[in-house]
């Protein structure tokens, strides 16, 4: 046969091995040959950013630059104190690339538990190997679920059909033989075989596939695109503001350089929201360990925000409601079968198949090999066919042909044995059908006219935890979507034994079109007989609705539906080509891991809704006042020193606090108009209450030490009002909540009562008057805050 490769010349050496002879691979020398010729798949998949990309990620960002050149004037001409905001950053940073580093560990370790190892001939024997191993000229054997991680040529086919819709688009399998090319990223669907790599390394598409499958990403998020959206406009914001502020503060007003440049630094680094990116990177970060712990790998990091957002949830009945083994519990002859004969039928049926599927492998435990028989010919299980078939020499000189698959496929309708299956899958039972086939396996319907013989009834071993987690997905409004190949009356009762009630519908009778298919789904909630192709149609109708759909699988019957899905998840005993495509793997194989990981993601989505509020108002009140003191031409009321404080004690450590709370809230769209909807309101507020407290300290103060007075009483009010945001944010209360909140103020009132403190700080209140009327400010903005924010919830529902 045939063994051309693009790119690379036949060792001629070893002449293409006869269509006769089973090619024994590479030898140890041809192997080490082509490794110091280079010739390997040496292509660096990577889970996770490198750590200098790590460090630059958090390091050399635009915000930091702007706020590392302030913190170098303030360091020359203004008391350490007003260089705090520097050291903030600092921490910040390391913090960011601490946090991020551990992901990466994560992600890495859990990279190689779930790495493909395909099986290679050399010498005539199997062994795994990893990806990175293979070299040019490798024998590759293929079967059911593998996916092909190189280019090659087919070189042996048993009934090898190969799935090629992620590169193509086309639905339908091809049928793969000898001198075929196989491409690297399609998978196998039925049959088996082995093809031999013409294309490794960087020059086959399975290197760019398997590097983008698995990247720790943070794009193509509308959480981190709505950041860099508010980012935008704070930075259009902050230029004008901050110019007109350099001209008030250096030539209007004429002060001494230092404390004009102090002020001046002073009203800008508050403009710049940099502990949001930090505070979304870290939740992420977190997000990711966490999971990690739970044996969770994310291959893709916005699957996590993804996941804060389903509403719906597909599953796969084999595998994520039910164990992956099978017992069968009896065997029923029909017509006047012998079940002795039947026995070796079903034996010489188990042998023929290399990669038995979970029923195949059932029928195997349970019935021993007849040695006698002879495969001469089989068909592979498909799903899209729904049985198998093989033809026999049965020692006596006798040959028949058999099928195994389906009742409600292989039989007529008005066939007798259709009830009994019936009322088998009523209880929860999976039923096949043994039939004797008149046709050769290659007839283009090799079913028709078969006479049924046996049904084999198998009993499926449910997942003990997958009642609860139904239940978990109800409670919070995600609703559960079974999509089976098997008889939907099977599926129905098994779900209905895990709590999940709902009418079960059989998926052969759903409209084609989606609008129509989209209204069926609404109706059941138990699918059965769907088509791989069906999957993923349905998880498209769902889409189409506006839902936001999870598809979780094991098989390669779930691949298409699992691309297709807003999120994917593949259990990690499943199909190499599930694993490739789904955003996150359980490893552990625990569907009752999906709570965990659906609670992670809320919580780092709403989290971040709520500190990213937070944030903004610091922002907005911060340009604001930068505007009201260019327009009065007054000096800028606060020192570096003081914004520092009120950020650390009204943004900086509440926030962290919060980021990392539980959240049980589904995400909700539109996050910068969530965001910005409440952050204005506050900004204006919290902005308009401080200058008023700030014009009124002005013309109450006056004398030396004047400014001082007046910056604490314009301190006061900011940070009240700023307190009442966070205490408003940090709703519904808990215990840590409220003490969180509580231990903010005392920190306040200490810096307020301890002189060394307001001598660091340079805050004292001066006299009775301005600081009651500062708290009196402070308290009707705060009951104007509260009013404004429910009434934009009322006036702007998102």
């Amino acid at each position: 046969m045939s063994h051309i490769r693009a790119g690379a010349e036949l060792d001629p050496a070893r002449p293409a091995p006869s269509p006769r002879t089973r090619p024994a691979g590479l030898g140890p020398a041809e192997v080490a040959e082509r490794v110091a010729r280079g010739q390997v798949n040496d292509v660096p998949v990577r889970s996770s950013r490198s750590l200098g990309e790590i460090v630059r990620a958090n390091v050399l960002t635009r915000f930091n630059a702007i706020i590392g050149v302030l913190w170098l004037i303030m360091l020359c001409v203004a008391p350490i104190q007003d260089s705090l905001f520097g050291f903030v950053i600092l921490a910040n940073t390391a913090i960011g690339i601490v946090q991020e580093w551990r992901a990466k560990q994560t992600l890495d370790s859990l990279a190689v538990i779930g790495e493909a190892r395909p099986t290679v001939r050399r010498d005539g024997v199997a062994v795994q190997v990893a990806t990175h191993e293979i070299v040019l000229d490798d024998l590759i054997e293929i079967g059911p679920g593998d996916k092909a991680v190189v280019d090659g040529v087919c070189a042996e086919a048993d009934g090898l059909e190969i799935d090629e819709s992620l590169l193509t688009g086309e639905a339908d399998p091809v049928v793969k033989r000898p001198g075929d090319q196989v491409m690297s990223g399609s998978f196998v669907v039925a049959g088996s075989g082995a093809f031999q790599a013409t294309r490794v390394g960087r020059e086959a598409y399975a290197a760019q596939l398997a590097e983008e499958a698995s990247r720790f990403t943070l794009v193509h998020s509308e959480l981190r695109g709505g950041i860099s959206t508010i980012l935008k406009y704070v930075t259009w914001m902050m230029l004008p503001a901050a110019a007109g502020l350099v001209v008030t503060q250096l030539v209007v007003k004429n002060n001494d350089l230092q404390d004009a440049v102090a002020r001046t630094v002073g009203g800008i680094v508050p403009m710049v929201p940099e502990g949001l990116v930090l505070l979304t990177s870290v939740a992420f970060a977190i997000g990711v360990i966490r999971l990690g712990r739970r044996q969770c790998l994310v291959q893709e990091l916005p699957a996590i925000e993804g996941l804060a957002r389903v509403d719906t949830v597909c599953l796969d009945k084999t595998g994520t409601l039910t164990e992956g083994g099978m017992d069968v519990t009896e065997l029923r002859p029909l017509n006047g079968a012998d079940e002795t004969y039947l026995r070796k039928v079903l034996g010489a049926l188990g042998e023929s198949d290399p990669r038995p599927n979970a029923s195949l492998q059932a029928i195997i435990d349970a019935f021993p090999d007849s040695e006698e028989w002879r495969c001469v010919e089989s068909l592979p299980f498909s799903s899209a066919r729904k049985y198998s078939g093989a033809a026999f020499s049965e020692g006596d000189g006798e040959t028949s042909t058999w099928l195994l698959g389906a009742p409600d496929v292989l039989l007529a309708p008005d066939d007798p044995a259709l009830a009994e299956t019936w009322r088998l899958n009523e209880r929860g039972l999976r039923v096949l059908l043994l039939a004797r086939a008149h046709r050769d396996l290659d007839d283009p319907e090799p079913a028709r006219g078969a006479r049924a013989t046996a049904l084999v009834v198998l009993e499926q071993r449910l997942r003990p935890d997958a009642s609860d987690t139904l239940r978990y997905f109800a409670e919070q409004n995600v609703r559960a979507k079974v999509l089976s190949g098997d008889n939907a009356v099977s599926v129905g009762a098994v779900a209905a034994k895990l709590g999940l009630e709902g009418k079960a519908v059989d998926a052969r009778r759903l409209p084609a079109d989606l609008p129509a298919m989209a209204e069926a789904l609404d109706t059941g909630t138990v699918f059965g007989r769907v088509t791989p192709q069906q999957k993923r149609d349905m998880v498209d109708a769902l889409q189409s609705r506006g839902r936001t759909v999870a598809m979780t699988g094991d098989g390669v019957n779930d691949v298409l539906a699992l691309k297709s899905a807003d999120i994917g998840v593949a259990m990690g005993s499943g199909s190499e080509a599930t694993r490739a495509v789904a955003q996150i793997v359980l490893l552990d194989n625990s569907f009752a891991s999906l709570p965990s990981v659906v609670a992670e993601g809320r919580r780092v989505i709403g989290n971040i809704t709520r500190v990213a509020t937070l944030f903004l108002v610091k922002t907005v009140y911060s340009v604001l006042l930068a505007v009201l003191v260019v327009c009065a031409r007054v000096e800028y009321p606060f020192l570096p020193r003081h914004l520092t404080l009120l950020s650390t004690l009204t943004i900086g450590v509440p926030a962290f606090f919060l980021a990392l709370a539980p959240n049980t809230e589904r995400a909700r769209p539109h996050f910068v108009r969530r965001v910005m909807r409440y952050a204005v309101p506050g900004g204006v507020v919290a902005a308009a209450a401080t200058f008023l407290t700030y014009l009124l300290a002005r013309h109450h103060y006056s004398g030396p030490g004047a400014l001082d007075a007046e910056t604490s009483a314009a301190t006061l009010t900011l940070f009240l009002v700023s307190m009442w945001v966070l205490a408003i944010i940090a709703r519904p209360y808990t215990w840590w909540r409220v003490t969180l909140v509580a231990s903010m103020g005392v920190a306040f009132l200490l810096v307020l009562a301890v002189p060394a403190l307001q001598d660091f700080f340079a805050l004292k209140l001066v006299g009775v008057t301005m600081p009651w009327a500062a708290v009196g400010v402070a308290a009707v903005a705060s009951g104007a805050l509260e009013y404004l924010w429910r009434w934009v919830g009322r006036r702007f529902p998102v």
